[in-house]
């Protein structure tokens, strides 16, 4: 069983039925709320690194942490602690870092069930997460 896990949240439906999976899934692990506020590709492509912070309006970080109380609501349904955490960058090499160097043993993540012409367009964090991810994955849907 996992002792930490993390659940990459953006207060959508499937972030919420993540959320509440990985709750009902390990009773007994601390559980992280991951928001990662997207930058551009083409910004990606001149700021990459893994520090990455570039200028972002206080508003956006706002808009992050409301989401991320909505995430905090929900534990205490559950009576559950929740850490959350705010990131910038591409959210699928931002889940995986984050996971990997907090010393997650597990993500669940929330995904939209894309298929088809849309997925390939609009591509699948949730996909990218598994393929990269070090450690175990649930995707939920």
């Amino acid at each position: 069983m996992a002792d930490r896990v993390l659940v990459p949240y953006d207060g959508s439906t499937p972030s919420n039925d993540a959320l509440e999976y990985a709750f009902e899934t390990y009773p007994d692990a601390e559980v992280t709320a991951l928001h990662v506020i997207e930058v551009p590709e083409s910004r990606i492509d001149v700021l990459e690194g893994p520090e990455l912070r570039p200028p972002l309006t206080e508003k956006a970080r706002e808009y992050a942490m409301e989401l991320l109380e909505g995430a905090t609501a929900l534990a205490d349904t559950h009576d559950r602690d929740l850490e959350t955490a705010v990131v910038t960058g591409k959210p699928d090499r931002r889940i995986v870092e984050y996971a990997t160097k907090h010393g997650h043993d597990a993500i669940v993540i929330g995904s939209h069930g894309r298929s088809g012409v849309s997925r390939v367009l609009l591509g699948s964090v949730a996909a990218d997460v598994v393929r990269r991810a070090p450690i175990p994955v649930a995707v939920v849907r």
